[in-house]
């Protein structure tokens, strides 16, 4: 009987409790910031590729916009 009351008592604890919530950002800037990671890393990936099929001079300066 106790270990049946602690399994209901942890289980409530495990779906009200907010866990790994970052109380800073809203959900929409956090996707926002998740996007913005993406991106970079993705025309990062497109200069490595560019450069590695010699598809545009050689230089050190990315092409992108970077902020």
């Amino acid at each position: 009987m106790k270990a049946f009351f602690a399994l209901i008592v942890l289980a409530g604890m495990a779906i009200t409790m907010p866990g790994c919530n970052t109380p800073a950002y809203s959900t929409r800037e956090r996707h926002q910031m998740w996007a913005r990671t993406w991106r970079f890393e993705w025309e990062q990936a497109q200069d490595d590729i560019d450069s590695a099929l010699l598809l545009r001079p050689p230089s050190r300066l990315t092409i992108w916009h970077v902020r």
